[in-house]
């Protein structure tokens, strides 16, 4: 994948990233199901404030994969934000499975991050949350990444969205077929599992929850029992929105995260 629009594309080894901007460090970590573009919306508002490294996920865009395990994703994270020199203390925006990885991490060393924007992320998954990870599992195994692209784009946009956007299949379809699909089995064998609440109370850092109203993929009442359970969480709700309000709804994201980041 070619660096995001006026991005310098570095990487590590553990991990390939997009940066821009100057100024504080600020890394983003993205979803299972976009990858780093799912942000460019609000990449010139942060690059005029912040550093900004954008990670790839493992298996996506030559991050290195990893094997199933919350463990194994956070001490990746702690290597590649190490080896692309960011630098600790930064703060962190994540959305979806890069929010739990981040999750993981803050509650394994204290103090590592600085603040922290979770954008639709969950702790853990219900059982019928769960049983969605492991039908795309199984197709991936079975069919092969472009097979899932119909479900992602469904838990990534309401349908009001695909209504007004019918080609966000082909391009969560074409995200997908950048994914190693070892890679993806191994994210949805992690949410399938992971369950990070009894780990929330040892999370210091000031968090901010903010959850898309129509999320179908982490609904709102899995993002504010997340904000409720961390000693520094706040949640704020964007209406008429889905998993990726960085992408769906860019200046509400923004309104709601400045005064947070203090910029």
């Amino acid at each position: 994948m070619a660096a995001l629009p006026q991005c310098e594309r570095i990487s590590s080894g553990a991990a390939t990233a997009s940066r821009i901007g100057l100024g504080p460090d600020l890394a983003i970590v993205h979803s299972l199901l976009a990858d780093a573009s799912a942000f460019e919306p609000v990449l010139p508002w942060l690059s005029e404030r912040f550093r900004v490294t954008l990670v790839n996920l493992p298996g996506f865009h030559g991050s290195a994969p990893v094997k199933a395990g919350i463990e194994n994703y956070a001490g990746w994270l702690v290597e590649a934000c190490e080896g692309l020199g960011v630098a600790p203390g930064a703060t962190v925006i994540a959305n979806g499975f890069g929010g739990t990885v981040v999750l993981a991490l803050a509650a394994k060393k204290d103090g590592w991050l600085g603040k922290l924007i979770l954008s639709d992320v969950a702790a853990g998954f219900p059982p019928e949350g769960r049983k969605a990870f492991e039908v795309m599992a199984t197709k991936v195994e079975n069919e092969g990444m472009a097979s899932v692209a119909t479900i992602a784009a469904n838990r990534v946009f309401h349908p009001a969205y695909l209504a007004a956007h019918p080609e966000a299949v082909e391009e969560r379809r074409q995200v997908l077929l950048g994914v190693q699909q070892e890679a993806f089995i191994a994210a949805c064998k992690t949410l399938l599992t992971v369950d990070l609440t009894p780990e929330l109370a040892k999370i210091v850092n000031a968090a901010l929850v903010v959850c898309g109203e129509l999320d179908a993929a982490t609904p709102p009442s899995l993002c504010q029992a997340l904000a409720k359970a961390l000693p520094q969480g706040r949640y704020v709700e964007i209406s008429q929105c889905g998993h990726c309000p960085p992408l769906e709804q860019p200046q509400a994201f923004i309104s709601v995260i400045s005064e947070f980041l203090g910029a």
